[in-house]
């Protein structure tokens, strides 16, 4: 018996209309707003489900500089042939490359959303 249906990661941010937004261009399907737990939802139309909680006091992580921890992050996969496209689209959408590996593979590339939350695209 499966106890557990589904998992949501839910990520703190400072305005969760506007990451929700860039989460939901991202991965398709729709986003919604969650009275009960005051949060927006996205749920892509492959199944994948993520949170976005309003956080008054939300400070970015500083990752990858040394004074915090890496914490956790996303990986987005995206097929290796469209990698260069999909880098091209998060950047207009807001995301900022993180250079923490300049002599790693290609199949791995590491950005910020808009609200600092680090994340990667990986080649599949």
């Amino acid at each position: 018996m499966t106890i557990v249906e589904a998992g949501i990661v839910v990520l703190d941010c400072g305005e969760p209309e506007k990451l929700a937004e860039f989460y939901r261009a991202l991965l398709g399907g729709q986003s919604e707003f969650n009275p009960e737990s005051d949060r927006f939802e996205v749920i892509s139309d492959s199944g994948t489900r993520m949170g976005f909680r309003r956080d008054t006091g939300f400070t970015p992580p500083s990752w990858p500089r040394p004074d915090d921890a890496h914490q956790t992050h996303l990986e987005l996969l995206v097929s290796k042939e469209n990698m260069d496209a999909a880098e091209r689209e998060i950047i207009t959408r807001g995301a900022r490359p993180v250079d923490n590996n300049p002599h790693g593979s290609q199949d791995k590339r590491l950005y910020s959303d808009p609200a600092g939350h680090t994340f990667a695209l990986r080649g599949h």
